[in-house]
């Protein structure tokens, strides 16, 4: 039974990520304020996202959490472009860390961030967003540098891929 209840839960996450990719449809429509939307030439996908736009929500950022559900992240906003570094202080999960610029144009991907690891990870410069998925999915889904985001908070006159 304990077997069978385990494979159950792979299937259903598994099934998350296939819906997230597969959402196609649904990443044809409008913006909305609670979903990132990611394409490149490996597909597209859908993300149901916390907004951490402030100084307290990005400190705090995924702090403490032991999961998050596979079509989920945290997307981090910044108000000027800028040099980002992140770090897992008090962070129970592995994560990537999608790194974005103004445009919405993924300019480096830090893979598998290792839970609780204070050692910082440079994103780059001129830099607006920053999207935290679980660990690994990344490169399971190929999304990779030059996957471009659509999403409310990037200027639509500037976007890659406007609402």
């Amino acid at each position: 039974m304990g077997s069978r209840t385990r494979s159950s839960g792979r299937m259903k996450a598994l099934l998350g990520v296939v819906l997230a990719v597969f959402a196609q449809g649904a990443v044809a429509q409008s913006c909305d304020e609670n979903a990132v939307y990611l394409k490149g030439d490996w597909g597209q996908a859908r993300f149901s996202v916390e907004i951490a736009d402030d100084a307290d929500e990005r400190a705090r950022g995924l702090m403490h959490r032991t999961e998050m559900a596979s079509s989920a992240g945290m997307l981090f906003i910044y108000p000027h472009p800028q040099s980002l570094s992140f770090w897992m202080r008090n962070t129970l999960i592995e994560l990537d860390m999608l790194f974005i610029d103004p445009q919405g144009v993924v300019q480096h991907i830090h893979h598998r961030a290792q839970p609780l690891d204070e050692t910082p990870v440079f994103g780059g410069r001129d830099l607006t967003h920053v999207l935290e998925i679980n660990g690994g999915l990344s490169e399971k889904l190929g999304i990779d540098t030059g996957t471009v985001l659509k999403h409310s908070s990037f200027s639509q006159a500037e976007a890659a891929w406007p609402c």
